[in-house]
Parts: C-alpha cells; sequence; structure tokens
C-alpha cells in the first residue's frame, strides 16, 4: 500500500485499534520478568552469566494462542510439556519502554516460559518502520530453572481467591483505572486528534450485580 494513502494518522489509528482489542476486549496478559543488567554478575572473559537475577514482573496485554500440552513418557512415566505463542502489539512495548529477548521468562497461567524466540511478525502495509506485533514463542522453563511467585489468573481447580479473575477494566487511553496505574498510551489521543472517551473505561465486575448473573456489565439500570 502507498504511503500517500497510509499516513503517520493511518498508522496511529491501526495501532489504536489493535490496542482496544487487545487490552479492552480480550483481556488477555501475560507476567513478563526480565533479566537485570545491572544486578546479574556477568563473566568477564566468557559474558555469561552462571546465576541470573530478573526484575520485577511486568503485566502486558497480549493474544495468546493456547496451545495443548505435549505428552512425553520416560522412565519415570508421562510428563505434560507446555508451548505457546504470544502476540504483543509492538507499539505498546515501544510505549512503555519493554524490550523482548531471547532468554526472559515469562508466565501464563500457573506455569512459566522461557522466551524461545521473539521477533517483530508483520509490518503495518510494508511500511519497515511501523511493526504490527512481536510474536513470542515460549517453551515451558524446565523444573528448577526458574522460581517465582504465580500470578492469576490460573486455574478455577484451585481454591486460591486470585485463581479466578472475577473483573476486568478497561485502559481506554486512561493513565490510571480502578487497579491503578495503566501506562496505556492511546496515539490520536495524545496528538488531539480524538479526546478521551467520557465514559471512562467499562468494567466487567460481580460488585453492584442486583440481577445475579455474575457480573455488573449486565445491569441496565
Amino acid at each position: 500500500m502507498a504511503r500517500f494513502f497510509i499516513t503517520p494518522r493511518e498508522i496511529n489509528f491501526i495501532n489504536d485499534i489493535a490496542k482496544e482489542i487487545v487490552k479492552d476486549v480480550v483481556g488477555q496478559k501475560i507476567y513478563y520478568f526480565p533479566i537485570s543488567e545491572t544486578k546479574t554478575k556477568i563473566h568477564d572473559v566468557y559474558e555469561e552469566a552462571s546465576e541470573k537475577i530478573f526484575e520485577n514482573p511486568i503485566e502486558i496485554g497480549a493474544l495468546v494462542k493456547y496451545l495443548p500440552q505435549d505428552i512425553r513418557a520416560n522412565i519415570f512415566g508421562s510428563e505434560e510439556y507446555y508451548t505457546i505463542e504470544v502476540y504483543i502489539q509492538e507499539r505498546d512495548l515501544l510505549d512503555k519502554g519493554i524490550t523482548i529477548l531471547e532468554g526472559d521468562f515469562f508466565s501464563y497461567g500457573s506455569v512459566f516460559f522461557e522466551v524461545i524466540t521473539a521477533p517483530a511478525s508483520n509490518t503495518i502495509y510494508g511500511q519497515i518502520e511501523h511493526k504490527g506485533f512481536t510474536t513470542i514463542t515460549g517453551k515451558q522453563a524446565r523444573l528448577g530453572q526458574f522460581h517465582a511467585i504465580t500470578f492469576g489468573p490460573t486455574d478455577e481447580q484451585y481454591s486460591d481467591p486470585d485463581a479466578v479473575q472475577k473483573t476486568f477494566i478497561q485502559q481506554r487511553g486512561f493513565k490510571d483505572n480502578k487497579e491503578g496505574p495503566t501506562g496505556d498510551i492511546r496515539a490520536l489521543q495524545q496528538k488531539g486528534v480524538l479526546t478521551k472517551p467520557i465514559s471512562g473505561p467499562a468494567e466487567v465486575s460481580p460488585e453492584g450485580d442486583p440481577q445475579n448473573v455474575g457480573s455488573s456489565f449486565y445491569d441496565e439500570s
């Protein structure tokens, strides 16, 4: 598509729509654990680290392609191995200053994954400087390779209060919502092309549920 028709305004619109789908409609997320370059001691000669230290986890909105686990049999019995693909909006990573690197770890549900590959998966209408999504391929981390706190939601079979997510709050380009700072930036709002939604972020929540259907989203009173 010619640059004459796809201008920076259209690029911003495409990025904002992608953010809206991921953050305000789908609501999937991963928790990303980047390696700390300042805290990790790297060998002077081999430029490797025998022990890696990770920064605090970062919550990132994403589209997750959940694949069935691979069942493998060995001398100890059968084991389950997970592989997933995660699609993260590239402009969102730039806005938040996040760089996805091979060897980092992230969690989705109760499983921790190591980043195997993280290429930019497409360009926007062939304009090389504008990437659409980064595609992460994650392989389940080996037992003992990575330890961290598990963040919900995980699985409804667990009794932990965070195992099932009952509340979902949109971001919609607001600096904060009920859950705290969002770090969400919508380019067209930032440039004054659009104003922030007067209704604010919508919420799906069991609070204030007079109809007892499990969500205040259906309250039309």
